[in-house]
């Protein structure tokens, strides 16, 4: 016991790094699920915006 002075402190500790860890891993996969989805949001306006190019340009013959 006298290696470790204070056992609760240290565990409180260890307790707050745990939550931290798991916070930022949250952060994380949060961010990369935006990544993905920002992605197919912006293939999705890509094909709109070429379909319509295409009605207009129908249109315009």
């Amino acid at each position: 016991m006298a290696d470790v002075p204070y056992p609760a402190a240290l565990d409180r500790i260890d307790r707050a790094l745990a939550r931290i860890d798991a916070a930022a891993q949250a952060r994380i996969t949060h961010s990369q699920v935006l990544a993905r989805r920002h992605e197919t949001l912006r293939t999705r306006m890509a094909e709109a915006i070429a379909a319509l190019d295409a009605i207009l340009q129908r249109e315009g013959e």
